[in-house]
């Protein structure tokens, strides 16, 4: 069945506020078993929607769902799938988010139109409020089955765009992301302890990370930490991100079986980067790249098991002498990296920092070329770790790392060595023959 927002009163002049109509189309379409709610072209102003099983939430081109920008109109809210492990702990709710629900089955967001988080209000006032920056999302779903968010336009999301959190069975395809590249913590597409995602040819051009997987942090006081596992990311194109796809640091709950495929990458700081530090905790394992072109980034390969940000005081965290090995520690295994070509890189084609006490193991680069700025003459860090340094045009660079092989690796343009390989075990440079 077909329910469109207009015949229950909502208005698209770019003004009214639509969110008592929204939420009642959507409402009756549920009372009615599920159906399809229609929002057609025009403006329509909005504050927070909860959606419902069995609907599908429909913009047609032309159309725009509009955030209020006004905190009154995205209350305080913790989703119960985040209810504190230990009651004795809570952690600081969120606000609502423009589209949102948890506990749902069948949802989708599909279309040709817009959705518009207004954010500049809440970056400018972000340090104001009350709480203190704690800003809306534009697409959250919690503890959701098979959920499909396809077409769409998302921008000028107030925090992070399209938030599936602790969901089964996620496709996100074909949707357009934009938000701008001073705009704060704006992430793109961040699944969450969610399984069984594919996200495929999307457009996302962000103030932050573009693709993020995360698994919650050890401060979540989550019921339970669940691992982010089974996720593909295809033919997308990302750009100005402070990183393409990123894994962490929030791994707590581990990450697995993660594909990433025939994508390009425009001006991202990094690249592919996977980042945890100590106390966070988790495994993340067994990751597949493939066929991917990088143009002007700051490093297309990082793995760094120092992340500082954060946590840049803190001893733990900077300490390079080995530290007893413990729930806290993170570990990552099983990477393998091939036919990545990266021209006009700035700072290091690749940046490998694992642990002392917990390596980076059974790592893996082949037929990967890295072309290496040669105007470039700033220096800067490829990795947001204390103990990186400093790097203008290095080549390839490894600290802490079992297992590590490099084939038919080329670089071009480096200042120094092409690769160094310190306090490293069970190395291997090679080249086929074949490959010149």
């Amino acid at each position: 069945m077909i329910f469109e927002i207009t015949r229950f009163g909502a208005v698209g002049d770019g003004e009214t506020r639509n969110t008592r109509q929204i939420q009642a189309t959507i409402d009756a379409a549920a009372e009615a078993g599920g159906g399809t709610v229609v929002v057609p072209a025009g403006t329509f102003v909005t504050g927070a929607i909860e959606l419902r099983s069995n609907i599908t939430l429909h913009l047609e081109p032309g159309a725009t769902l509009l955030g209020s920008g006004k905190p009154e109109d995205f209350p305080l809210w913790r989703s119960r799938w985040e209810g504190a492990a230990d009651p004795s702990k809570t952690s600081q709710p969120g606000r609502r988010p423009l589209i949102g629900g948890e506990g749902l089955r069948n949802v989708a967001i599909t279309g040709r139109g817009t959705l518009d988080g207004n954010g500049r209000w809440w970056w400018q006032n972000r340090t104001t409020m009350d709480p203190p920056d704690v800003r809306p999302t534009l697409i959250r779903l919690v503890d959701c089955f098979n959920v499909r968010i396809e077409g769409i336009t998302a921008t000028n999301s107030p925090s992070w765009t399209v938030t599936p959190l602790a969901c089964d069975n996620v496709v996100v395809h074909g949707i357009s992301v934009i938000n701008p590249p001073d705009s704060p913590n704006t992430d793109g597409i961040n699944p969450d302890s969610c399984r069984n995602v594919r996200i495929s040819d999307c457009y996302v051009d962000v103030g932050d990370d573009c693709i993020t997987i995360k698994s919650g942090k050890e401060t979540d006081n989550r019921r339970e930490y669940r691992p982010c596992e089974n996720i593909t990311i295809t033919n997308c194109t990302l750009l100005h991100g402070h990183g393409g796809v990123v894994i962490g640091s929030e791994i707590t709950g581990g990450v697995r079986n993660v594909a990433i495929s025939n994508c390009v990458f425009i001006g991202t700081d990094r690249g592919i980067r996977i980042k945890a530090r100590r106390g966070r905790g988790g495994v993340v394992e067994d990751l597949r790249v493939c066929n991917l072109v990088m143009e002007g980034v700051l490093c297309p390969i990082v793995v760094n098991l120092f992340y500082g940000c954060g946590a840049w005081g803190d001893a733990r965290v900077t300490d390079t002498s080995p530290r007893p090995v413990d729930e806290g520690t993170p570990r990552f295994r099983r990477f393998r990296y091939s036919h990545i070509t990266a021209r006009n890189v700035k700072y290091a084609a690749a940046y490998i920092l694992g642990l002392p006490e917990m390596f980076v193991e059974d790592l893996v680069l082949t037929d990967c070329s890295f072309y290496l700025d040669p105007h470039n003459t700033e220096a800067g860090q490829p990795a947001m770790a204390s103990v990186c340094g400093r790097h203008c045009r290095a080549g390839v660079i490894a600290r802490n790392a079992d297992g590590l092989r490099l084939r038919n690796v080329d670089v071009h343009d480096q200042l120094g060595e092409p690769i160094v390989v310190e306090d490293s075990r069970n190395v291997v440079i090679a080249r086929d023959a074949a490959s010149g």
